[in-house]
Formats: C-alpha cells, sequence, structure tokens
C-alpha cells in the first residue's frame, strides 16, 4: 500500500508514519496541503496512484478540508482513470461536527479520527477499507 502522511507538525508526522510502517510499502509525507496536492497529482500522473491519505485538516499554505476536495478533483479527471479512488482520513484535533461533516459531505473524505490516533485506531480503519489483513 502506497501511502501519503500530510500534517505540518514533525511529531504529528513522524508518530502517524511509525503507526503505518508494519502496513504500508512506501510512505511519502507533506508538510502542507499544497504540497500533498502536489504530491497526489505527480503519483496520478505516473501511474502509482496512493491508496490512503492521511490528512491533518489545520495547516499553512492550504488546509486539509481544500486539500481534500483538489485530491478528489484530481482523480476525477485523471487520464489515464485513476481506477479505485484513494481512501482519505482525516486526522485532526478538531473534534467539531461542522469540521466533520464539511470532510464527509462536502470533501468526500473516507473517515475521520481525532488526535491523539492510536495505532488500534488507524489499524482499525485499514482492516475497514480492506487496506490489510495483517493483525496488529
Amino acid at each position: 500500500m502506497r501511502c501519503l502522511v500530510v500534517e505540518d507538525e514533525d511529531f504529528g508526522r513522524e508518530l502517524v508514519k511509525c503507526l503505518l510502517m508494519d502496513y504500508a510499502e512506501s510512505i511519502d509525507t507533506a508538510n502542507n496541503g499544497a504540497e500533498a496536492v502536489e504530491q497526489f497529482e505527480r503519483a496520478l500522473h505516473e501511474g502509482r496512484p496512493y491508496q490512503l491519505v492521511c490528512l491533518d485538516i489545520m495547516m499553512p499554505i492550504m488546509d486539509g478540508q481544500e486539500a481534500l476536495k483538489r485530491m478528489r478533483q484530481l482523480e476525477k479527471g485523471a487520464v489515464p482513470p485513476a481506477g479505485k479512488p484513494a481512501v482519505i482520513i482525516m486526522t485532526t484535533a478538531l473534534d467539531s461536527l461542522q469540521e466533520i461533516q464539511e470532510a464527509i459531505w462536502q470533501g468526500d473524505c473516507d473517515d475521520y479520527l481525532v488526535k491523539p490516533i492510536s495505532q488500534a485506531d488507524l489499524v482499525a480503519l485499514l482492516h475497514k477499507f480492506k487496506l490489510t489483513d495483517r493483525v496488529a
């Protein structure tokens, strides 16, 4: 599984990488939404799309909500077609109904994890979306 971890804080980025290490073939990182969209687009054009994106909401330059919407637009317009869309999980300290609704209903994210993220919760989502069959 190819993963993209998008987090503006070094500690958070490294934590999610560590949680995914035993489940992913490769893990790329981005420091903000703009960088993430750029990497996401490049992966699509190279024919090596990400299967999983863990995307923080509160980031500089471009927040996670906007990055999410742009990633979904890129998937829809990909040539050749991207195939199965990436599983995009919002990872954030924001536990607000408004943020959750925007991410799910307007941005088309697949799920939402509130920080601090536990490995058990993340692995449960990997199983839910059939990204792994490994047991934690």
